[in-house]
């Protein structure tokens, strides 16, 4: 599978998320959408990350933008997750994977000499029509929340 790159068309996905029920692409037609993936709930980067996005939420939503985070794990990690930061982003549970492959985000890692299947931070900034503009990989989470409002703003 070859990377995607800005322009190409969002991949289509439909997983379960925080508070119950779904979320698809197709609901945000007509609307930006921030997909950002994340390793795993409730580490010290990926926390951040999400209180960074949850901080911006009101601005997100002046310019109508919804922002959603992935992970393989799972709705109730997700639930649990959420309430311990007050996190008021959706949390989208991908434990098959379909989403973070689609986006070519599960990727092999290494860490201490060991190889593994995992999530590389990334972002993917969507636009109304299901086009992708931006995307940031191998994401350092310090101001990337505040990086990805003014590129959104900029639609």
């Amino acid at each position: 599978m070859t990377d995607l790159t800005a322009g190409d068309m969002a991949p289509v996905f439909s997983l379960p998320r925080n508070g119950g029920g779904t979320v698809s692409l197709g609901d945000f037609s007509g609307k930006p959408l921030i997909l950002y993936f994340y390793p795993k709930d409730d580490t010290s980067g990926c926390t951040t990350e999400a209180i960074d996005f949850t901080g911006l939420a009101a601005d997100f939503e002046k310019i109508g933008a919804t922002v959603i985070g992935v992970s393989p794990d799972s709705v109730k990690s997700h639930d649990k997750f959420a309430a311990k930061h007050s996190l008021s982003v959706v949390l989208a549970a991908d434990e098959e994977h379909q989403a973070l492959e689609a986006y070519g985000v599960w990727k092999e890692k290494s860490m201490y000499g060991k190889t593994y299947m995992g999530v590389e931070r990334s972002t993917f900034l969507i636009d109304g029509s299901g086009k992708i503009v931006e995307i940031w990989r191998k994401v350092k989470v310090a101001g990337h929340a505040q990086a990805v409002l003014k590129a959104a703003q900029a639609l």
